[in-house]
């Protein structure tokens, strides 16, 4: 199998990516192409050099995500059986509908792939990276893997008047990491986190910044298989984030491959081989990442100049380009 060039894992300084309302075709500060020139400077189709059907590290079939919640929408009241409306009247209780977070899709990831998985709140970005990890039970399909996907976060269940050493047994026992582990790889997580003398204070103690430190040492004391990271991850005060990078592209490249979601488009860009793109559930793209970002961009900048009807038209076209994955069982 051709193997996947790694690209570096890049943390971004910024909570929110501004490069996702900038015009792609202007980027460079001049005019930009336009008419056909722009569709020259366009990047070409997909070239994927990963043969997924041979080694695939992860394989979701026919996956889908429906929730039933509350409304207190009026018009629901109304269309509701006369029996039904009773009932949810004796017990105060809101009618509920369904709302699908993720429409009937299949996926398959291959071993060496980084997957960026980019789309606007609510596209069903978070809801498809905890169905990855386990957290979340499909209403249809299966979720395969050859190992099981572990979530990296920075918000372990950590208790504030204990401190960060105690935090640090704490946070790696409740990730499911034997105790003997733990004893073994303490020191190391403690040089992690950079707190020195502070470690053994209380958390409530801590700043912001140390905080950080101390849940991103925990959060990356183990070296998964598959693994899924939802968001760019919060790593403290600038002195911080150049280990914090290393740290990262030492998992990445120990990884059998790596799922990413988040909104910043310089570290989808950046460290993704592959970029899959939701929209209100929907798969709108699955294929190389510079012609994948460049329509994202493209469409983001679009609705921020409320130009409507040319974003739904993008949309649209790269719909009816998008082909399923079908997944032959043998």
């Amino acid at each position: 199998m051709t193997s996947v060039p790694k690209k570096p894992f890049e943390l971004s300084d910024d909570d929110e990516d501004d490069d996702d309302i900038v015009d792609p075709d202007q980027e460079t500060g001049a005019a930009g192409p336009s008419g056909q020139d722009a569709e020259q400077a366009r990047p070409g189709p997909a070239r994927m050099n990963v043969d997924r059907t041979r080694a695939p590290a992860l394989v979701l079939d026919d996956i889908s995500m429906t929730f039933k919640v509350s409304s207190t929408k009026n018009e629901l009241q109304s269309k509701l059986p006369w029996h039904k409306r009773i009932v949810y009247g004796a017990v105060r209780r809101e009618p509920r509908v369904s709302v699908y977070a993720l429409e009937r899709f299949s996926l398959v990831v291959g071993t060496g792939e980084s997957l960026g998985v980019v789309g606007r709140n609510g596209s069903g970005k978070t809801t498809l990276s905890r169905i990855i990890a386990g957290k979340l039970t499909p209403t249809t399909g299966q979720v395969w893997a050859r190992s099981t996907p572990e979530m990296l976060g920075v918000s372990p269940a950590l208790v504030p008047s204990i401190s960060g050493r105690q935090n640090i047994v704490l946070g790696c026992l409740a990730m499911g990491m034997p105790r003997s582990e733990v004893k073994e790889r303490l020191p190391e997580i403690e040089e992690a986190a950079g707190l020195g003398d502070a470690i053994h204070l209380p958390m409530e103690t801590y700043s912001s910044g140390m905080g950080g430190r101390l849940r991103f040492a925990i959060a990356t004391s183990r070296n998964p298989d598959i693994l899924v990271l939802d968001e760019a991850l919060n790593t403290g005060d600038a002195q911080f984030r150049d280990r914090s990078k290393a740290r990262m592209e030492k998992l990445r490249e120990q990884a059998g491959a790596v799922v990413l979601v988040s909104h910043n488009a310089k570290q989808i860009t950046s460290s993704c081989t592959r970029v899959l793109w939701l929209d209100a559930g929907r798969v709108i793209a699955d294929g190389d990442t510079e012609e994948t970002m460049y329509n994202y961009r493209k469409y983001n900048w679009l609705l921020a100049k409320q130009r409507l009807a040319e974003a739904e038209d993008l949309i649209r076209g790269l719909r009816r380009q998008h082909r399923p994955v079908t997944i032959e069982k043998i």
